[in-house]
């Protein structure tokens, strides 16, 4: 289903969770607001929306190696409390997290840190692609818009879906903690290293 950007942007601003967010529960929900913001609540992304302001000073690294010692993973991962940073949930997140960048190899943590002239030359190739068919440009627009989305789920940790989750993407993973120990989490810099790579 199709929703507005307007209806995005009403949920957005009285609910503070994030514009893919508001999409996806507002397409789940059939465009009814009410249930839109049930689904947010239930994912933990109001919660989260409300704590991603604040600082996250205390944290942990984590270092990961894969089995076969030829893949490894340093996280950054930050939070509010070195209370939060000592329990067994937190080095759980960080171990998924890590497992995730060992698998998926992604090249930034969220869509925002991906360098405009990236997004730009992403955008041109998508048009390219799509410049010899006859279709109208606001469905061109569409399609490149899908495609971006595409390449950010593929390439930014936090849209990637979880390996070992069904449908569940990293930032998903992060609102639930967040909404449990009720600090801001944030993945504040990785490194992933590979033989041959």
């Amino acid at each position: 289903m199709d929703v507005s950007i307007e209806k995005i942007k009403d949920l957005r601003s009285s609910t503070g969770a994030g514009m893919l967010d508001c999409k996806n529960a507002l397409q789940e929900a059939n465009g009814d607001v009410e249930k839109a913001v049930e689904i947010l609540r239930k994912k933990g992304a109001i919660k989260a929306a409300k704590k991603a302001g604040r600082v996250t000073n205390e944290g942990i690294v984590y270092s990961y190696i894969h089995h076969n010692e030829k893949i490894g993973v340093l996280l950054l991962l930050g939070c509010e409390t070195d209370f939060v940073a000592r329990t067994d949930d937190f080095h759980d997140l960080a171990k998924k997290i890590s497992l995730q960048i060992a698998s998926m190899n992604p090249k930034w943590i969220s869509q925002e840190d991906v360098p405009e002239d990236v997004v730009e030359k992403e955008k041109e190739i998508y048009m390219e692609e799509l410049k010899n068919t006859n279709k109208p440009d606001n469905i061109k627009e569409k399609i490149v818009e899908n495609k971006l989305e595409k390449f950010y789920s593929e390439n930014c940790l936090l849209e990637q879906e979880y390996v070992f989750g069904e449908g569940e993407k990293i930032k998903d993973l992060i609102s639930r903690m967040i909404a449990k120990v009720g600090e801001n989490i944030t993945v504040d810099k990785f490194t992933r290293y590979a033989i041959g790579q």
